[in-house]
């Protein structure tokens, strides 16, 4: 049992000490905190040295406007700063560093050093408490500041024990500079390990910067976005989907400048992506989402990773739905019109001035992130993208409605008509075009009336077919080389789009009404969202009344989900609701459902196509969004050029 002791005020130290325990819990922490200030303090260039992981010595000099001599005492006292002065500077904080923990934290933990000569002294000064108090005295430092920790956790050695290798810590304390230099790319950073230059990173353009410390994204494995909606603003780069990596390692999201790990702000990337993402694969980014700072509060964590937004339906919406957009291109339509070897407009280390006015949530250039026609060109592989004159596949519900069959899927396929087949295309076995629900790939009216000699002569993105392999891939010849497509993974990605721009023109879901109805627990605090939600509800099959704010009554399901327990899923949908909004989790369902069906639809192995039905299906994908994987993230097809295959073969050696 603990022994009890009188209520008593703490000493300042141990004071200190705590909140150290909150802000800084490994010598990461010292780097990220020092390294707000200097940015915040107007500073060009950043010297940051690491010794022995940071646990020895952590020196973070800059060159920016400094500490007078009179104010160095105040710096190292608790909740003294010159960046907030009332509520009102708080709830708009527009620096990195507010609180004035910092300083005295750390001092409180180590052997600390804090030198400064700013413009207009005669030199520089510097206060420490190595002797164990704090004492003041000339300095030889150069303009700027200069902050000295070391020993770091000596007065507190059990905090030690859980710190990793010297070499973790240093690498963890590499991270924080690269994120602070992703987000400045106007500062010059210089850092040294155990006395040794390591890495500097010059003042460069944004995307220079990007390049130089996230590699991994260069060479077309990621695709610009600027978006501006009103006051807010997403800029930075997102990965392609066939660059996705099997950890989240090269993820990075800031608002207003600070780097953040917010929950809502990684969903809703996540999301954006789960139309083109393979399995367990983690897509790579740097986001700068800018909006108004009375918009969102950052005073929610110690450490200042978390935020909370005024409105975070809307920002999670709006988030999701700009990088799904940008995502919506393919390859396979065209090249992209703004490589991101090019400069953005704007540099990413301030958010951007912002007119006045209501959002419109519309980007107002989508220049930026959508892809355009390029003239052809052999040497680049690019060519002129033609869009076909018709789907490769009509879909036509029934009665303005989606069915949903409780047998299966054969009535749902039932309302999917192909147009008539031409040619070569109606050779398929007569067991096959019995069945109406069985799609096939049809080639557009019109391209019976051109032969294949003359269809050759047109420039086409993927190429023109001129056979296929084990009755899984077609080989598709272009001017630089050859395209491999899956066209299953293929076929089933032009289905799944169609079928979701069937799905947006409908009224609602066939549903099927309960006799009695379903009664379902819910959260108190949810209660809300059925009454909120009650269109979107109808539209998706479900008919639902709040019988009070703890229970629900199911009076109607999707037919889809006649003779299923929907207890759960309900719960777990008003859940999703409540935090990300309606529409996301019914776009989230729908893709679900969709995607299933144009996956039970679309071609299958060993179905022999015609050369007319395997350009059909070329030219689809390059009519249809996100072609370049199918509904499951895997990759629909590649291209090898003509120098990969002479390399193969010794060619010119």
């Amino acid at each position: 049992m603990s022994q009890s002791h009188p209520i008593a005020l703490l000493p300042d130290v141990l004071i200190s000490q705590i909140a150290a325990g909150e802000v800084v819990d490994r010598p990461a922490s010292v780097v990220k905190e020092l390294l707000e200030n200097a940015i915040d303090a107007g500073s060009t260039e950043i010297s940051v040295r690491i010794d022995g992981g940071g646990i020895k010595r952590i020196c973070i000099q800059d060159n920016g406007r400094g500490i007078p001599r009179e104010q160095l005492a105040l710096a190292v006292t608790r909740h003294a700063t010159s960046k907030i002065a009332c509520l009102n500077d708080l709830e708009s904080v527009g620096t990195l560093g507010f609180r004035g923990e910092a300083l005295a934290s750390i001092a409180s933990v180590s052997q600390f050093t804090l030198s400064s000569y700013p413009a207009g002294q005669d030199h520089g000064y510097s206060i420490s408490n190595a002797t164990g108090q704090w004492e003041e005295s000339p300095s030889t430092c150069a303009p700027g500041t200069t902050l000295d920790v070391l020993s770091l956790y000596f007065s507190t050695p059990a905090r030690r024990k859980f710190l990793k290798s010297e070499q973790t810590e240093y690498f963890q304390c590499l991270d924080v500079v690269k994120r602070m230099a992703l987000a400045n790319p106007s500062i010059t950073w210089i850092v040294y390990r155990d006395g040794k230059l390591h890495a500097r990173f010059q003042a460069m353009e944004w995307t220079t910067r990007l390049f130089t410390i996230l590699d991994s994204m260069a060479d077309g494995a990621s695709k610009p976005l600027e978006v501006e909606a009103g006051p807010l603003s997403l800029r930075g780069a997102i990965g392609l989907p066939s660059a996705a990596r099997g950890k989240a390692d090269m993820q990075y999201f800031y608002v207003n400048g600070r780097f953040v790990k917010d929950k809502l702000l990684n969903h809703a990337v996540r999301s954006a992506y789960e139309d083109v993402l393979h399995g367990d694969k983690f897509p790579s980014f740097v986001l700068f989402l800018a909006l108004p700072p009375d918009e969102v509060d950052v005073n929610v964590h110690p450490a200042k990773t978390e935020v909370r937004f005024r409105n975070s339906r809307a920002i999670h919406q709006w988030v999701r739905q700009v990088i799904q957009s940008a995502l919506a291109g393919s390859r396979a339509t065209s090249e992209l019109s703004q490589p991101l070897s090019q400069p953005l407009s704007q540099s990413m280390n301030q958010p951007s001035d912002q007119q006045s006015g209501s959002a419109s949530w519309v980007s107002s250039s989508p220049s930026s992130f959508a892809s355009a026609p390029s003239t052809a060109n052999a040497s680049t592989g690019a060519f002129e993208y033609r869009p076909s004159s018709k789907p490769v596949l009509t879909v036509q519900p029934r009665d303005g409605v989606l069915p949903f069959a409780k047998e299966g899927w054969a009535d749902y396929l039932a309302a999917y008509k192909p147009l008539p087949t031409s040619g070569a295309a109606s050779e398929s076995s007569p067991a096959e075009s019995a069945q109406p629900w069985q799609a096939s790939v049809a080639s557009p009216e019109q391209s019976s009336q051109h032969n294949d000699s003359q269809a050759r002569n047109e420039p086409q993105y993927l190429g023109h077919a001129i056979a296929q392999v084990h009755g899984i891939y077609i080989l598709a010849q272009r001017k630089d080389g050859l395209i491999v497509v899956d066209m299953h993974a293929a076929h089933e990605r032009v289905l799944y789009e169609q079928f979701k721009k069937v799905w947006d023109d409908l009224e609602k879901v066939a549903s099927q009404e309960l006799l009695v109805p379903i009664l379902v627990s819910i959260d108190p605090r949810l209660a809300s969202e059925v009454e909120a939600g009650e269109e979107l509800w109808s539209k998706l099959g479900f008919r639902l009344s709040l019988l009070s704010p703890q229970e629900l009554a199911v009076r109607a399901v999707p037919s889809l989900l006649a003779g299923h327990d929907v207890s759960e899923l309900l719960q777990k949908w008003l859940s999703d609701v409540h935090e990300y909004g309606v529409n996301q989790v019914i776009d989230r369902h729908r893709n679900e459902w969709l995607a299933t069906l144009a996956c039970h639809t679309a071609v299958r192995a060993n179905r022999s196509l015609s050369i007319t039905e395997m350009n059909a299906l070329l030219r689809a994908m390059e009519d249809t969004e996100r072609s370049d994987q199918c509904n499951h993230g895997r990759p629909t097809w590649r291209h090898f050029t003509l120098s990969e295959m002479d390399k193969w073969f010794l060619r010119g050696q």
